[in-house]
């Protein structure tokens, strides 16, 4: 056999050994994890969903106890963020109140959410301003407050602004209206936009909370 045909049977064994170890791989990915689940078209509910939840940006911020909160402090748990303010005339009561509601109509098998107040308006809010807000809402609503330039970049990455303007000598504060879902992992999981109805965001929560458990049990099996 001379050394062409020898250097194509050798190439050829190759090629079959390769796409053998495709196939085995294949099946050994397949039998020991699978593909997520994309995420779930909640269109009809006014949310968002991310396939890959987004990492949010480093901050340091006080909350309504005055302690220090960062990225690392919000997970652990589900967070229904919002960007708002204690003074605030309109937008924001309405906001919190079907947050409360919503709060309400969640099944005590699903993990219970925290809600998350950060404010637009910082040189007002105090801690004790927010707590005094939030406690009029429940337990566990909460705010943070701090730096406004801090405040403005984790407002950006829950997909937020908010804009001061002075009217007459009075501070106006231009905000977003959507809340941002926060999942275990401190990430951006979906956008909840206005209008809000507390039964459609506790269906939302719940499909959306269903779809990460299903995708984390698929991909640990």
């Amino acid at each position: 056999m001379n050394s062409p045909i020898r250097l194509t049977l050798f190439l050829l064994l190759l090629l079959v050994i390769l796409i053998f170890g495709l196939v085995i791989g294949r099946q050994v990915y397949m039998v020991g994890g699978q593909e997520p689940e994309p995420a779930p078209v909640l269109a009809e509910l006014n949310t968002y969903v991310y396939d890959q939840p987004r990492e949010l940006v480093e901050f340091t911020l006080i909350n309504e106890q005055g302690e220090t909160v960062t990225r690392e402090s919000l997970r652990g748990r589900w967070t229904f963020a919002f960007v708002g303010y204690t003074n605030c005339p309109d937008i924001c009561p309405a906001a919190m109140a079907n947050l409360r509601r919503t709060d309400q109509l969640l099944s005590p098998e699903l993990p219970q959410p925290d809600y998350l107040l950060v404010t637009a308006d910082p040189d007002h809010d105090t801690p004790d301003k927010l707590k005094a807000y939030t406690d009029f809402f429940g337990d566990n609503f909460h705010g943070l407050t701090g730096d406004l330039d801090t405040l403005r970049s984790l407002a950006k990455s829950l997909n937020a602004v908010f804009i001061h303007r002075n009217v007459d000598g009075e501070l106006l504060v231009d905000h977003s209206g959507h809340f941002a879902l926060l999942n275990p992992d401190g990430k951006l999981a979906a956008v909840l936009q206005p209008p809000h109805k507390p039964e459609d965001l506790a269906e939302a929560f719940e499909r959306i909370y269903e779809w990460a458990r299903e995708n984390r049990e698929r991909l640990s099996s």
